[in-house]
Order: structure tokens, then sequence, then C-alpha cells
């Protein structure tokens, strides 16, 4: 019976380490059948797994010889923190190490929103030439809001920066005085920074805090035309209403790498039809083949030494 248990996608290099001293049992789609997981964590002591897999209460008492969990990426709301607690399971986040990925996805969301000629393929190929109503904006002089000022956000703002693109960021929880601050505007409420922005980014973790803070209201607030890109998580964003303002032609665009129900049935699907200016992609922001490496690397590296400690 395996002392590991991976239910996600992980590097094969990192997988192939930890066979070196443990029976590992990885199986990417794992997190597809709920039963096989938690028969497969009888004797388990460490269970490895993206944002897919729920780790709930249920899941973890199917493990009683779990140690450790490690979280292929950052987002922690598919855990019961307070079970793993309770049971006394450390979780290991792979702190940091995609940050630089979902940052450049980012960026380039950003440019490819506010330049708004990418979409014109299938007009292309039946013989259009719609120059004149693709006449885009440069994100130069433009201004990139961060809601939340955490790592991944600071990545995104030094690429930006450099693009000639303005900073700004509200964040209570980074003191006034931290060194981060610098060159950045610093937004003392979400209310203030909404209509600051161009382009506005989504950088928080999704808490009873935060489900929903992007409501019909605050998009009114932002400026129009302005940008929305969301790589935190999908119930941060009212779906409904953010479909509602892009049609009606006050939000330019907008990019959605999370979604309040994943994957999306046709019913969630169904809020985004007919909008040209909504990019969507699949939970992909944080996930290239370098960002893939450093995340499985760091987290085998993680579950190796909280089993050696413990063996």
């Amino acid at each position: 019976m395996a002392d590991i248990v991976i239910s996600e996608f992980m590097d094969e290099a990192a997988v192939d380490d930890l066979r070196r001293g443990f029976d590992v049992l990885y199986v990417p789609d794992l997190v597809d059948r709920p039963a096989d997981l938690k028969a497969a964590l009888a004797t388990a002591r460490a269970l490895i797994v993206r944002n897919r897999t729920q780790v709930t209460d249920d899941v973890l008492a199917a493990g009683p010889e779990l140690q450790a969990v490690g979280r292929l990426g950052v987002g922690l709301d598919n855990i019961d923190l307070a079970a793993c607690e309770a049971r006394g399971v450390t979780v290991y986040p792979a702190s940091g190490a995609n940050n630089l990925a979902v940052a450049e996805y980012v960026v380039a969301s950003a440019m490819m929103l506010l330049r708004g000629a990418y979409h014109a393929g299938a007009e292309m190929r039946a013989g259009a030439w719609p120059r004149q109503a693709l006449m885009g904006r440069e994100v130069a002089g433009k201004t990139l809001g961060l809601v939340g000022f955490g790592g991944i956000a600071r990545e995104a703002a030094l690429r930006a920066a450099a693009l000639g693109m303005d900073i700004a960021a509200y964040d209570p929880f980074v003191a006034a005085d931290d060194p981060a601050w610098g060159g950045v505007a610093r937004h003392e409420t979400l209310e203030s920074l909404l209509p600051s922005a161009d382009a506005l980014s989504l950088h928080v973790p999704l808490t009873e805090g935060t489900r929903g803070l992007i409501d019909a209201a605050a998009l009114q607030r932002m400026r129009p035309g302005a940008v929305l890109i969301n790589t935190a998580r999908g119930g941060v964003v009212v779906e409904a209403a953010l479909a509602e303002s892009l049609r009606a032609g006050h939000l330019g665009g907008a990019a959605l790498d999370v979604f309040a129900e994943e994957p999306l049935s046709a019913e969630a699907a169904a809020v985004f039809a007919g909008l040209p200016n909504l990019i969507l992609t699949p939970h992909v922001a944080g996930v290239t083949v370098e960002a893939n490496v450093r995340v499985s690397a760091m987290t085998a590296r993680q579950v190796r030494a909280a089993l050696e400690e413990t063996a």
C-alpha cells in the first residue's frame, strides 16, 4: 500500500524523486474517483493535491496515518485546514513557486484586452478587414490596479511597470511602511482603487470576506472601458454581474482563469455566452512547463522532509 498518494498531475521527475524511499501511488485522475481516493489513503502518510481534490474531514478520516498534505499551488480553499489541524496533519503549499507564471498571465491579459485586436480571426477568414474597429489601447501610461499586494501581485507590478504602466494597489494586510509600496500608489480602500484602474487584477484568497467582493456595485465603480483579470478564485467575482457589465459595454473586457464552479457546467458556461471581449481559461494561469517543475519539486521536497522527520 502507498506511503504517498498523488491525486492530480505532477511533474514526473518530482514523482520519481519521491519514489526513492517511498511507495508512491500516482494517479492523475484519482481526483475524479472519490471512493478510490479514500481507499488509496488507507495506509498513506501523505497526500499530494492540486486545487480540484477536496480535502475534507471525510477524506482525512479515510487516511488515519496521514501526516502531510502537499498542495501543488498556493490556494488552500479546497483543504479543510481546521480538520487538518485537529488531526495533526500539516499542509504544505508551494508558496512562490508559480508566482512568475501567474504574473506573466496577468500582464499578457492586460495587454490583450486593452489592445482588443486578437479576436478577429473568424472575421478575417471570412474576408473582412476590420482595421478601424480594432484600434485598441496601449498599456503604457495606463494604470494596473491590484486587489491584494502579495508575491504574485508584486511580480505582476514589476513587469507591468517595465512596460510603462502605473501601479496602484489595495491590501489592508500589508503595512503602510512596507518597502514593497515603493513606486506603487497605495489605496486605503477598495472603493478608491476601483475607479483609478484601467486594468484591475485580483490577488486575494477566497474567504467569507472576499466572496462576492467584485459584485455589480464594485463593477459599476470601475472606470468605463476598464478590463478585469481574475487569477485568484472564482467566488471573488459575481460572474453574472460581470457578464452583464460586459454586455452593457461598461467594462472593456475581462479574462477569467478561475470560476465559482470548476469545471464549468453547461449552466455556468451559458452565463458567458456571446461575449467576444471575454477570455476564459481553465485555471491554468499558474501552470506552465517551468512552473510545474518548480511547484512539483518544492512539494516533493516538503513532503519528503516531513515524512523523513517522523520516520
